[in-house]
């Protein structure tokens, strides 16, 4: 029987964790977010992790800025955040505007106040074995709601559609560490249903709606969805989630299921860096 994962059963329990530890800080944890008036879909994620926050006592500060902003002034906003004693954590919601490197601002955060995980600092850190600050919300919480459901991945075969820096990079890191064995697809790839179908695990990060079909898979594979279109005005992920489903041991919904994690992650690393900020200090 195919199991759906539940994301936010798992988000639940993960901010009930957090509230206690908030409890214990001597002062609230304060996350700012830096976003531009034309992200629309970015307004909706910035509200989603707002809730989040008010859920486990993290204050929320976010700043507008219009589309036309200029590169020098965003950077001179993260200036000031970096040097903002009381500020824990700082996130750019991505995409900027066509006119603004965005590498260039992510990597101006100051590393310890990095709360997405893309500071070039943190994502080396992991890629070479170190403990980094932070590691990125959405590959952080797949393994999250992989170890939920108690997945042995020592030695499984698993594959990557995508090779994004922010999903597929990072997380095939991760799934490497827990001694999988991991194969990355991409746009360029040749074959992709010869390494789809010999995949216990998949994980689907191409933001191509319905692209995994039912004959692309093996009977009770492992499919991680973290697609999110919207079609016909119906929300889908990159997964043909009514034909794969019962062929799947296991599959995330969408939505309901990576995303909710996502939003959780984003909240713990906020807090993982308020304690080190105001417990250990260990910088």
């Amino acid at each position: 029987m195919t199991v759906i994962a539940d994301g936010k059963e798992i988000a639940e329990k993960i901010y009930k964790n957090l509230k206690e530890r908030v409890e214990k800080l001597k002062r609230k944890p304060v996350l700012s977010v830096v976003i531009t008036e034309d992200n629309e879909a970015g307004k909706i994620y910035v509200r989603n992790k707002e809730h989040a926050c008010e859920k486990i006592g993290i204050i929320s500060q976010t700043t507008h800025f219009p589309a036309n902003i200029s590169e020098s002034e965003i950077l001179s906003k993260i200036e000031e955040l970096n040097a903002d004693v009381n500020t824990d954590a700082i996130l750019i919601q991505l995409p900027l505007p066509s006119h603004i490197d965005s590498k260039k601002i992510l990597n101006s955060i100051s590393a310890r106040k990095d709360a997405d995980g893309f500071h070039y600092s943190n994502a080396g850190k992991m890629f070479t074995g170190q403990i980094p600050y932070s590691v990125a919300c959405t590959p952080k919480g797949i393994i999250k709601l992989l170890d939920e459901y108690q997945i042995n991945l020592k030695g499984l075969n698993t594959v990557i559609l995508g090779r994004s820096d922010i999903v597929g990079k990072p997380v095939a890191q991760l799934l490497l560490q827990r001694d999988a064995t991991v194969t990355i697809c991409h746009s360029k790839t040749k074959n992709i249903d010869f390494y789809t179908k010999n995949a216990d695990l998949i994980v689907v990060a191409i933001g191509k709606p319905k692209f995994l079909k039912a004959d692309m898979i093996k009977d009770n594979a492992i499919i991680i969805d973290v697609g999110i279109s919207k079609v016909n005005g119906k929300i889908c992920g990159d997964v043909d989630f009514e034909n794969v489903y019962s062929k799947a041991s296991l599959i995330t919904p969408v939505p309901g299921g990576i995303g909710p994690l996502t939003v959780a992650m984003l909240m713990q690393n906020t807090v993982e860096l308020a304690e080190h900020n105001l417990i250990t200090d260990d910088w």
